[in-house]
């Protein structure tokens, strides 16, 4: 049996404790694979829904996003990581499918928050939604919560 090794690993950031969690698996993986990061944070605010009607090319919110993501590509690449950003705009799921394509990554990892049943229903899963959409693996690694 092969060992399966992965070259290109997409991401997803939200600016939130759960990004703590994703990162310390990610950055073992990469080394132990020689991969690189992409990083992708989806801005799904109103503004950043509806930069062209408000005459923007970015918001405030994508702005504190972007400065987000290159603190922690700095922070990554000064830990031997390669690494970049991508900074979109939209509905989470179908930026983060789309992005694994166009970036050619072989996996997709990402944090969850282990909502269950009602939660979820209401809220919906970004990752379960995903996994659902596309044909990369995914890997999801759930943020403990405080006082796990």
């Amino acid at each position: 049996m092969a060992l399966l090794m992965y070259k290109r690993i997409l991401v997803p950031l939200e600016n939130s404790p759960a990004d703590r969690a994703i990162l310390e698996h990610v950055v073992m993986l990469a080394r132990h694979d020689s991969a690189s990061l992409v990083l992708i944070h989806v801005a799904d605010g109103f503004a950043a829904r509806n930069l062209k009607q408000l005459s923007l090319r970015e918001s405030e919110e994508m702005r504190k996003d972007r400065a987000y993501l290159d603190a922690t590509v700095a922070r990554l690449a000064a830990l031997g990581v390669q690494v970049e950003a991508v900074l979109a705009s939209g509905d989470p799921t179908t930026e983060i499918t789309a992005a694994a394509e166009r970036e050619q990554c072989d996996l997709i990892a990402m944090a969850t928050h282990g909502h269950r049943w009602v939660k979820d229903f209401l809220f919906g899963s970004v990752a379960d939604a995903v996994r659902h959409r596309t044909l990369v693996p995914v890997l999801m690694v759930r943020q403990q919560a405080v006082g796990e």
